[in-house]
């Protein structure tokens, strides 16, 4: 039997949850104090996924970058192809909040999402 120890992320709390498992399987799941912290450890062990945040060049704004974030989250392993879909990823001004910067990073089938306005430098 191997046990995994976890801390939870699914509420402000913080609980230490451990996860007994055996050949893969959840046997167990002890700590947690409301019914999130189940569901954070069965996803974490099972489908891990995370929200990424990111910067992209912005043309002809008044700042030349915004910052941005997967609509929804991605699998963990493709955080690193998400990152490198953006690099060289530019926008032009006016830029906001909630734009679609790109559809389907990583063949995800996620967004990619501006988080700031960016104006254009003139206004």
């Amino acid at each position: 039997m191997e046990k995994k120890e976890l801390t939870c992320i699914g509420c402000p709390l913080g609980c230490a949850i451990t996860v007994e498992m055996k050949d893969g399987e959840i046997l167990s799941i002890t700590g947690n104090t409301c019914k999130r912290g189940e569901e954070y450890a069965r996803k974490e062990l099972t489908n891990p996924t995370r929200i990424v945040t990111s910067i992209v060049r912005v043309e002809g704004g008044k700042i030349p970058m915004v910052s941005v974030k997967t609509k929804t989250d991605i699998p963990k392993g493709k955080i690193f192809d998400c990152a490198k879909a953006l690099q060289n990823v530019t926008v032009s001004a006016p830029v906001h909040i909630g734009d679609v910067i790109l559809e389907d990073v990583a063949g995800t089938g996620v967004a990619i999402v501006a988080t700031k306005n960016v104006e254009t430098a003139n206004s």
